[in-house]
């Protein structure tokens, strides 16, 4: 007779959370320093051409302007709560738990590399997360 067991989540502490948001975000800023970012240099135009007036006041961007977050679903559990207790995060709009993205200015691609390597670290410990990210 075979008999189906039911794994448990083990509870986490808060020290536990702590390590785990610190390992997270710790991943983030690298992901975030090391991912190729497209410049763009914006400027006046001479005339009507495509050239730029370097004598004017030209900026470099890295990448496009965008916003990212990483969404935490469901929106319970021990490491919620932590987020929570900490003041990290809301509740999404369409659900889940997000925690935005507020490192890397205004760098959708840096932002979005953040999201992406903090959801996969709180992914290893069995928190289903996700990263999402739109242009401005």
């Amino acid at each position: 007779m075979t008999t189906s067991v039911i794994e448990k989540k083990k509870a986490i502490g808060k020290r536990e959370c702590a390590r785990i948001y610190k390992e997270a975000y710790a991943a983030g800023l690298i992901a975030g320093k090391e991912v190729g970012v497209p410049k763009f240099i914006v400027g006046d135009a001479i005339g009507l051409s495509d050239q730029i007036d370097y004598t004017k006041k030209t900026y470099i961007l890295e990448g496009l302007c965008g916003f990212a977050w990483v969404n935490i679903s469901p929106a319970r559990g021990a490491f919620v709560t932590y987020l929570k207790s900490i003041d990290a995060g809301h509740k999404g709009y369409y659900g889940g738990y997000e925690i935005w993205v507020r490192e890397f200015g205004q760098s959708v691609d840096r932002k979005y590399a953040f999201a992406q390597a903090f959801a996969e670290v709180l992914g290893r410990y069995g928190i289903e997360a996700s990263a999402g990210s739109r242009l401005d």
